[in-house]
C-alpha cells in the first residue's frame, strides 16, 4: 500500500512537472504571438540609426555595388528591418567631430545624400517628410536626422538648407560641443562653455527648428543644455536614443529631474540599446532593457517613452523587447504607443508649432566671429575695406617711397636693438 501511495506521488509530480511546463512553454509561444500581432498592427519606428556610417566607412556609400537585403558589417539592412517589423526608422547622417571647423558641412551632405539615395532607390522603402507621410506610408518610411550641431557650422541658412533636403531632426551636439551648445561627454576639448551651456545663439538654433518643423533632438546634449532648451523650446523635444539615469548612471542618459521636465514638455525619450548605456557594461540583455522601459514608465509615463535603438546588434530581434514587456503586464495600448503612435503624437505637435509660426521671417542671427573659430572662416567686407587699404599700400610703394610694413618693422627692430643696449 506504502509502495502504491508513493508511485501515486510520484506519479503526480510528474504530471505537475510536465504540466508547469507546457504551461509556460504556452505562455512563451503567447507572448511570441502576441508581440507578433502587435508589431504587425503597430509596426516600429525607431529614432536612431547609423547605418550611413558604415556604409561609408567599409563600401565607401557605392551603394550601386551593395545588396541592400543583405549587408556586411552592419546591424541593418533591408530583410533584418522586415523581420524586425520596423515601418519607420530615423537615419541619422553623423559627423565625426573631428571635422568640426573644417569640413563637417561637405560631410554632412553626402551623409544625407547616401540616406536620400538608399531610401529612393530600393523598392521597399520610402523617404518621407512629415508625421502624415511617417504614418501612412506602407513601406519602410525613413526620415533623415543630423547627428550634431557642429554640422550646420553654426548657420542658420546652412540649417534651412538642410530642412530643404530633407532633414527633419538635428541632435544639438554629438560627443563635442558647438560654440552655443554643451555635450554630455568629455572627449572632446572644443568650445568649453562657461556657465552657459546654451548660448543666446543657442536660443536662436532652437527657435529656427522650431519655426522650420524640425524635431530637437537632446540626446547627447549636457544636461545643462537640455533643461535650457525645454525652458526655451516651443515646441516637444525628444531624446532620440537615451536611456534612464537611474538604472544607469552613463551621463549620456536621462536622469528623474529631466524627465519630468520632458513629460511636462510634451517629449518624448526613445530608448537606447547600446550595452554601455543600458546596462553601464558590455552585459547588457533584454530583461535589463525592459528596466530602463519599467522605470521611466514609473517616472512619466509610458506615453512619453520610444524606441531608438542607436543598434547594437540586430535589428531582426525587436520582437524580444516586446515579448519582454508583455511578459511584465505591459497592455498592448501602451505598447502601441512605444512602438509608434508617441512618435507619431509628437511629431505632429512639431508641425503644429510650425505651422503657428508660418508668418515669421526666417531668422537672421548670426554668431559673432569671438564666439567661433575664426581661422576657418572667410570674412566678406565691403569692396572698398581691404582693396583700398592695399591700393594705398601698392600707391605708396610705386611712387618711390618705402612700404608701410617694412618701415614698421624696421622700426620695432631699432626699439629692441635699444632695449639690448
Amino acid at each position: 500500500m506504502l509502495i502504491y501511495k508513493e508511485a501515486r506521488i510520484s506519479g503526480a509530480w510528474i504530471w505537475w512537472f510536465i504540466c508547469t511546463l507546457l504551461s509556460l512553454l504556452l505562455g512563451v509561444i503567447s507572448e511570441t504571438s502576441r508581440a507578433k500581432d502587435i508589431m504587425t498592427k503597430y509596426p516600429l519606428i525607431d529614432g536612431h540609426n547609423d547605418l550611413a556610417v558604415p556604409l561609408r566607412m567599409y563600401h565607401k556609400s557605392k551603394l550601386s555595388k551593395l545588396n541592400m537585403h543583405n549587408i556586411s558589417k552592419a546591424a541593418t539592412d533591408i530583410t533584418r528591418l522586415t523581420a524586425g517589423h520596423v515601418g519607420g526608422q530615423i537615419f541619422a547622417a553623423y559627423v565625426l567631430c573631428t571635422a568640426q571647423d573644417k569640413d563637417a558641412v561637405r560631410l554632412a551632405l553626402e551623409q544625407i545624400d547616401v540616406i536620400r539615395r538608399m531610401c529612393t532607390e530600393n523598392k521597399e522603402m520610402e523617404l518621407v517628410t512629415t508625421a502624415e507621410g511617417m504614418g501612412t506610408s506602407t513601406k519602410i518610411a525613413c526620415l533623415i536626422s543630423i547627428e550634431g550641431g557642429h554640422s550646420i557650422d553654426s548657420s542658420l541658412p546652412t540649417l534651412r538648407m538642410f530642412y530643404l533636403l530633407g532633414v527633419r531632426s538635428m541632435a544639438l551636439t554629438h560627443n563635442c560641443n558647438t560654440p552655443w551648445a554643451e555635450t554630455s561627454s568629455s572627449l572632446y576639448s572644443n568650445y568649453q562653455q562657461k556657465n552657459n551651456s546654451l548660448t543666446d545663439f543657442g536660443k536662436a538654433v532652437v527657435s529656427e527648428m522650431n519655426r522650420l518643423g524640425m524635431l530637437v533632438d537632446l540626446s547627447h546634449s549636457s544636461w545643462g543644455t537640455a533643461r535650457a532648451v525645454l525652458k526655451h523650446s516651443a515646441a516637444p523635444v525628444i531624446f532620440s536614443h537615451s536611456s534612464a539615469y537611474a538604472i544607469c548612471n552613463n551621463t549620456r542618459n536621462v536622469p528623474d529631474d529631466l524627465l519630468l521636465l520632458l513629460k511636462e514638455n510634451g517629449g518624448l525619450i526613445m530608448v537606447n540599446f547600446y550595452s554601455n548605456f543600458v546596462a553601464c557594461s558590455n552585459n547588457a540583455n533584454v530583461s535589463i532593457l525592459a528596466d530602463h522601459f519599467d522605470h521611466i514608465k514609473l517616472v512619466i509615463g509610458a506615453e512619453s517613452i520610444g524606441i531608438g535603438a542607436d543598434y547594437d546588434g540586430d535589428v531582426s530581434k525587436y520582437p524580444e523587447l516586446i515579448e519582454e514587456l508583455i511578459s511584465r503586464n505591459w497592455t498592448e495600448e501602451e505598447l502601441a504607443g512605444v512602438l509608434r503612435l508617441n512618435f507619431l503624437r509628437v511629431f505632429r505637435k512639431v508641425e503644429k508649432v510650425r505651422d503657428g509660426m508660418v508668418h515669421n521671417l526666417p531668422s537672421e542671427a548670426e554668431i559673432s566671429l569671438s564666439e567661433v573659430n575664426e581661422s576657418c572662416r572667410a570674412k566678406l567686407v565691403p569692396p572698398g575695406k581691404t582693396r583700398g587699404y592695399m591700393q594705398e599700400v601698392k600707391n605708396f610703394s610705386e611712387n618711390g617711397n618705402t612700404p608701410l610694413m617694412p618701415v614698421i618693422a624696421l622700426i620695432c627692430f631699432i626699439l629692441v636693438l635699444i632695449q639690448l643696449e
